[in-house]
């Protein structure tokens, strides 16, 4: 996994309160390109850190996801360039490395 910093963290934050958002609000929540935004969302949720939600498959609305929330916990360790972070991560929800 390959995270993008800062962005994706703030994106992530930005999810932190449980709650279903689009591409365009967190953006201007985080101040970035709608466009860039919506690319990096898109990146997460290959990551299974944010889950696409409905009422319709292309609505643009996401959630973040127990993995992501985990994630975003635990950004001190993806600092930290000693520490296997996807191994960190894959262990604890018992997955493949992406």
């Amino acid at each position: 996994m390959h995270l993008v910093e800062p962005t994706d963290f703030k994106i992530l934050d930005a999810f932190e309160d449980g709650k279903r958002n689009i591409g365009a609000n967190i953006a201007a929540e985080i101040d970035a390109d709608r466009g860039y935004v919506n690319s990096r969302l898109r990146s997460l949720e290959d990551y299974n850190l944010l889950e696409r939600v409905g009422p319709i498959n292309n609505s643009g609305l996401y959630v973040i996801t127990s993995k992501g929330q985990f994630v975003l916990e635990h950004r001190n360790i993806y600092q930290n360039n000693d520490v296997d972070f996807d191994s960190f991560v894959n262990k604890k929800f018992n997955q493949e490395v992406i």
